[in-house]
């Protein structure tokens, strides 16, 4: 059993790394205060090849693994970027996975070498109000009609769907009740995001503001045959191409918050004097701060096997959200004892902490809850009886 990182592995990370922090706390200060998509840190990445690191090298990508991503983008979060950064690029990685895996040659040929260049952004529209995580509960519908698909529906919390000329979206073609399993009859498209025809509202929120979430409503919106993915119905089976990578490249961001959070409060525990010692000399400070160091550690240790299955064409489905349930909890808790430590100042935006504590507190909801995830292990993992 080898945990080591191999010599391609850690020049991605210590490239990564270079250019992730040459973006600093105040530029990401300044864009999440300004509610400012990251155009110069994306366009940097864009060209320096990072963006299609796990699109094959045919159509312009860097023909490389979710775990080579996954190191990318911990160290984008990492670098004080936090969800902010990563939220920019990481739909580009684990949303064309689909297409890399499902789509037809004319669409991987359109789409990838684009996407890889950063000319394309693509959005990711699965969640509805109504729905929730329950996928298969979706009601947005798409009506075959001659020459294509009529589509009429609502998705929230689609992200960058602003910015995006695409959006990756799953729909019903058969309703619920009319097939034998709940993710029968789902359909994947890749659409055009034609402003004049489909509603974008962004929805105010809490945290990440310099990437933007959107509801996105869809009324009787024509969309021609060569847009479906794959075969009609299958969609669901694409799209656990998409979501199994994008839970654990969201654990890897999650750790990356928790670096962060943590270079900055153990920095302050040394320097920070309070009745003539430093506050890290106090074992109330350090213990904290050992406590989550030891979780992130530990939580990376089970994001790093499951980018590693998914890789080697493995079941990932269980490795996959225990990742990501470890990895928001270490990375909350990390940012939590942070602003602790740092007292008042913790809540200051001056030290960047308070951001992080804001953008870390979204893994524990998103792409799936951590309820949910706790349902899944003790479903598909525990064997015990479905509670939902």
């Amino acid at each position: 059993m080898d945990f080591s990182l191999s010599g391609s592995q850690e020049d991605i990370r210590s490239g990564a790394r270079t250019l992730a922090r040459s973006f600093s706390h105040e530029y990401w200060r300044d864009r999440d205060e300004a509610q400012e998509f990251p155009r110069e840190f994306y366009s940097a990445f864009a060209e320096g090849g990072w963006l299609g690191i796990a699109i094959p090298e045919e159509y312009g990508g860097g023909g490389m693994g979710i775990t080579e991503a996954a190191l990318l983008l911990e160290e984008v979060a990492a670098s004080g970027a936090g969800m902010n950064g990563a939220s920019s690029m990481h739909l580009t990685i684990f949303g064309l996975n689909t297409i890399v895996k499902h789509g037809s040659q004319e669409q991987r040929e359109t789409i990838l070498p684009r996407a890889a260049g950063g000319d394309l952004h693509v959005a990711f529209g699965v969640t509805e109000p109504e729905a929730g995580t329950d996928t298969t509960q979706i009601s947005t519908f798409a009506t075959r009609v001659p020459g294509g698909y009529r589509i009429t529906g609502r998705k929230v919390w689609i992200t960058k769907a602003g910015e995006s000329e695409k959006l990756l979206l799953i729909t019903r073609t058969q309703r619920r009740t009319d097939v034998s399993r709940p993710t029968d009859g789902m359909t994947l498209f890749l659409i055009d995001i034609d402003a004049t025809k489909i509603d974008l509202t962004p929805i105010p929120k809490l945290g990440r503001n310099a990437v933007a979430s959107y509801e996105v409503v869809l009324d009787d919106y024509f969309v021609p045959d060569a847009t479906r993915i794959g075969e009609e119905g299958l969609g669901f089976q694409y799209l656990l191409d998409g979501l199994n990578p994008e839970r654990i490249l969201l654990a890897h961001e999650a750790l990356g918050i928790g670096r962060a959070a943590m270079e900055i409060a153990v920095k302050y525990a040394k320097e920070r004097v309070v009745f003539d010692r430093p506050i890290g000399k106090n074992q109330g400070i350090a213990f904290p701060l050992a406590k989550c160091q030891t979780h992130l550690d530990a939580a990376g240790l089970m994001a790093r096997e499951a980018a590693w299955r998914y890789d080697a064409g493995m079941p990932v489905g269980s490795q996959a959200n225990m990742a990501k349930w470890l990895c928001a909890e270490a990375g909350f808790a990390a940012a939590d004892t942070a602003m602790q430590t740092l007292g008042g100042m913790g809540y200051a935006k001056e030290y960047n902490v308070e951001r992080y504590f804001r953008e870390s507190r979204i893994l524990r909801l998103a792409p799936v809850s951590q309820e949910m995830v706790l349902n899944y292990v003790a479903v598909h993992v525990l064997g015990l009886p479905k509670s939902y």
